[in-house]
């Protein structure tokens, strides 16, 4: 564990040192305020449910752009054999970067905090809900940060590593809009997939074991691809 945590730091200084992440920041907060903006004073409504509503979108396009150099980048320029040549296992490297992407993320969540601040002094905010909503921010956040990291274990270039990502984090979000137009039998399928069908309770300030389940799984799996990814290189 010393040894991805070692990893952690040293990837978060070099996403920090880089404009990447500030470009990413930046952009989101910009947009993501528009829309709490917009939910405030254009329809006069005093609750972050519009917000929350709208990130998995923000999500599904900035995350993969935020983790597409993890190690896509590495594998380009030829220091991930050198990393994995020094005393660390596969599962650190994995970890420590998947964590280095989830704080990453978590400074971008916690930049929007002001928001529900902003609401408490403009009105009673329901705290369970918003609690909630971060929670379930926080947990998206990581499902895909790890679609993200599996991604750019796949290839050596950072644009498709971006895409396959964005690909993917995309479906997840559409699967809940096709729900009711698929054939029935696809139905249940595509409202465990759903992304939104998840986040849609946890909004409203329930918890549910089966919506932290979603969540964990597509962690768990993504971390698992990219592990295998990684040992592919002694199969060769």
């Amino acid at each position: 564990m010393t040894a991805a945590l070692a990893i952690t730091k040293r990837e978060l200084r070099s996403s920090f040192n880089s404009p990447v992440a500030y470009i990413v920041v930046t952009t989101f907060m910009f947009i993501a305020g528009y829309f709490f903006c917009k939910e405030l004073f254009l329809y006069k409504q005093a609750e972050l449910r519009g917000f929350f509503s709208v990130t998995p979108w923000l999500f599904a396009i900035f995350v993969p752009a935020a983790t597409m150099r993890l190690l896509a980048e590495e594998k380009g320029s030829g220091t991930l054999e050198l990393l994995i040549t020094m005393p660390v296992r596969d599962w650190d490297v994995v970890i420590g970067k998947f964590l280095a992407a989830l704080g990453l993320l978590a400074v971008l969540i916690l930049l929007t905090v002001p928001y529900a601040i902003t609401l408490a002094f403009l009105g009673p905010l329901d705290k369970g809900p918003a609690f909630a909503g971060y929670v379930g921010l926080l947990l998206m956040s990581a499902a895909f940060a790890g679609i993200g990291l599996m991604a750019s274990s796949l290839t050596r270039n950072q644009i498709v590593a971006f895409i396959v990502a964005l690909g993917i984090s995309l479906a997840l979000c559409v699967f809940g809009i096709v729900i009711q137009v698929s054939p029935e039998p696809l139905q249940p399928l595509l409202s465990f997939l759903a992304i939104s069908q998840h986040l849609e309770s946890i909004n409203r300030g329930v918890l549910d074991s089966r919506d932290v389940f979603y969540f964990l799984s597509i962690i768990a799996i993504s971390l698992v691809v990219t592990k295998v990814s990684l040992e592919s290189r002694k199969w060769k």
